[in-house]
């Protein structure tokens, strides 16, 4: 088992630091949802989903 970790140890560390980050993002992209904000950068203009986005901010 020490050797396989010892072996496997940056594997290890990157995945958990990628889990960690990809983690950080979802938590991110919830809180800026429940607060409202939106995830597109805001050019309604030229959005062809513009009228789904004003509809679901109504509700």
């Amino acid at each position: 088992m020490v050797t396989w970790l010892a072996t496997n140890l940056g594997t290890i560390i990157i995945s958990i630091i990628m889990i960690a980050l990809v983690t950080v993002i979802i938590r991110t992209m919830i809180r800026d949802k429940k607060m409202g904000k939106s995830a597109c950068g805001g050019s309604c203009a030229s959005c062809k989903m513009c009228a789904a986005c004003r509809r679901a901010a109504k509700k």
